[in-house]
């Protein structure tokens, strides 16, 4: 029998079940030394029994758990305890999990007014927000760590399938996975050379200025071509053999996005973005919304509510 593990998906979109797949070969070879006791994208096991006639929610025990999404109700709140219950090394995959993802962007109106915007918005035919059968949503969308003891933390949006392999294999090895450390800048191979003279930050509806027919490290850096590229705060890790170890926007010619999480622990990567923009002579003001840059870490409280202000006329 191979170590027992199980996985879980909470407030996601199963892009984390999916790279899990992707590993291709190298989950083949693990599948000969795993157990894979509970993992709802792929095997059939009931919370409450394959009959529904628990009246518990229960979880099987396992060596290593894996949690994809974040926390965003009541019924992801009770798996995650049981999942951490359960598990003996809680691994939190994808950005979702590690710091909010998407999901968290609704945090900047609070999960009450974000449904009843949703819910009844003018546009369609207007009706109340459930609140029978489905869950209780929490007041907002928080990352798993918020809510439990976390051993592990694998970010990307999706994750390295790579990464993934490195890091079941290293906890079978019963070694330290390695795991990125550094920024997507320093993991660029496009040409800085200081300064751009550009003082306004352009929107992604202007191409970027590069020669096709050449190498992606001939093209000049997205960030000094005054594009706003989140490389400098952004954790590396979507590099691939498959792009030649570029990160994956880049490769593309397309400015980074973020989805991989702040580089720094407990990083704000809103605040070390204006940094950046500033120390590269862009004018920071003229960023339309700032909080988008928080678009996949809006979690630990960082994307917060906007404040409403009442005015008067005279």
């Amino acid at each position: 029998m191979g170590v027992r593990i199980a996985e879980e998906w909470l407030h996601s979109c199963s892009g984390c079940e999916i790279s899990i797949l992707n590993t291709g070969e190298a989950l083949l070879d693990l599948l000969a030394k795993i157990d894979l006791v509970h993992i709802p994208v792929l095997m059939d096991h009931k919370y409450y029994g394959q009959l529904g006639d628990d009246k518990e929610l229960k979880i099987p025990e396992a060596v290593v758990g894996i949690v994809s999404g974040g926390v965003a109700n009541k019924e992801h709140m009770e798996v995650l305890l049981e999942m951490r219950k359960k598990c003996k090394v809680l691994v939190a995959l994808g950005t979702c999990a590690t710091h909010g993802g998407l999901p968290a962007l609704m945090n900047e109106w609070g999960m009450k007014k974000g449904m009843e915007d949703y819910y009844k918005t003018p546009t369609t035919e207007p009706c109340e927000v459930p609140n029978e059968v489905v869950p209780a949503p929490l007041d907002r969308v928080y990352a798993v760590d918020e809510k439990v003891k976390v051993d592990l933390m694998l970010p990307g949006c999706p994750p390295n399938p790579a990464l993934i392999a490195e890091v079941l294999t290293a906890l079978l090895d019963g070694r330290d996975p390695v795991i990125p450390g550094k920024s997507v800048c320093d993991t660029c191979p496009t040409q800085r050379k200081g300064k751009g003279g550009v003082s306004d930050v352009r929107r992604f509806v202007q191409n970027a200025q590069y020669d096709s027919e050449k190498p992606l490290d001939e093209m000049r850096c997205l960030l000094e071509q005054g594009l706003m590229c989140m490389g400098p705060v952004t954790a590396a890790g979507c590099a691939s053999g498959d792009n030649g170890c570029a990160p994956s926007c880049i490769s593309a010619r397309v400015p980074c996005r973020g989805c991989f999480g702040p580089v720094r622990k407990d990083g704000n990567q809103m605040l070390d973005m204006m940094n950046a923009l500033a120390s590269n002579g862009i004018d920071w003001k003229t960023v339309v919304d700032r909080r988008s840059l928080l678009r996949f870490s809006g979690a630990h409280d960082l994307l917060r509510k906007r404040s409403t202000r009442k005015t008067t006329e005279e």
